[in-house]
């Protein structure tokens, strides 16, 4: 088998396990196929980052299995190894904590992470801005999401300098709502 056969067995490995492990589940629109989420951040990583790194794309599609599932850490890297397993646990919240902790924490969190887990991260705040534009949570109102295009900013000011590609596209939909990325 070759190195690329290789690759992409476990790819799809992964998608049909991301699949498997939201499959009952929607975006919060409530209309949503959970796992259009995870494809997209993936896709978003391939198309606009240019990434074909194997272990971010498995990333990017598992990211959210710990925390939206029953998945665990552990079940991550006995499927997929100790690297995907990682890149996975630095962007999971702790669901444990309140929302306002967890989002304080992201802040503080994101010019920490690895360059796999900031490009991870940086496609997923791409993807849920333009789902928030197009495909608003329900009862979310307004001012909500303008508090989470300002939030998201904060966010993604530590991980400046990880992928201009989707960092110009990061600006652009943040600009929507007339946000900027802060200085450092």
């Amino acid at each position: 088998m070759t190195e690329n056969s290789e690759n992409m067995s476990v790819l799809v490995k992964a998608i049909n396990y991301a699949a498997i492990a939201h499959r009952n589940q929607l975006r919060k629109d409530n209309k949503t196929p959970y796992i259009n989420h995870p494809i997209g951040v993936m896709n978003t990583l391939v198309q606009t980052a240019n990434c074909h790194d194997i272990n971010v794309l498995c990333g990017a599609v598992l990211h959210d299995t710990v925390e939206d599932t029953d998945t665990t850490i552990d079940d991550i890297s006995r499927e997929f190894g100790p690297e995907i397993a990682s890149i996975v646990a630095e962007v999971t919240d702790d669901k444990s904590l309140t929302r306002e902790k967890r989002k304080r924490l992201q802040e503080k969190h994101s010019p920490h992470l690895s360059f796999a887990a900031k490009l991870v991260k940086l496609s997923d705040k791409l993807y849920n801005l333009n789902d928030l534009l197009t495909n608003p949570p329900v009862g979310w109102t307004e001012t909500r999401i303008q508090e989470y295009f300002e939030w998201a900013s904060r966010v993604i000011v530590g991980m400046i300098g990880t992928n201009e590609a989707i960092e110009q596209q990061l600006r652009q939909v943040l600009a929507i709502k007339g946000v900027e990325i802060p200085d450092k």
